[in-house]
């Protein structure tokens, strides 16, 4: 096996290794709870975003504002 073979292999190994925490990390999130009141700016969470996503820990506005902000990372 060539060296090339080997960091390749490696990486891959990584990125697996990555992808299964994200896959648990966001296993976890669907199964916890969330709560009431938004993490970032403490508002109360509208029934309506929690039936639809019990687990919600933002308000809308505050989730959209962190997704556009990773986007942009």
């Amino acid at each position: 096996m060539s060296r090339f073979d080997e960091s390749l292999a490696a990486s891959q190994q990584l990125i697996d290794a990555a992808l299964e925490r994200e896959i648990a990390g966001a296993g976890a999130a669907l199964r916890a709870d969330g709560s009431a009141e938004c993490i970032d700016c403490g508002c109360t969470i509208s029934p309506a975003r929690r039936r639809v996503y019990p687990s919600a820990r933002r308000c809308l506005e505050c989730q959209v504002f962190a997704e556009k902000e990773a986007y942009l990372r």
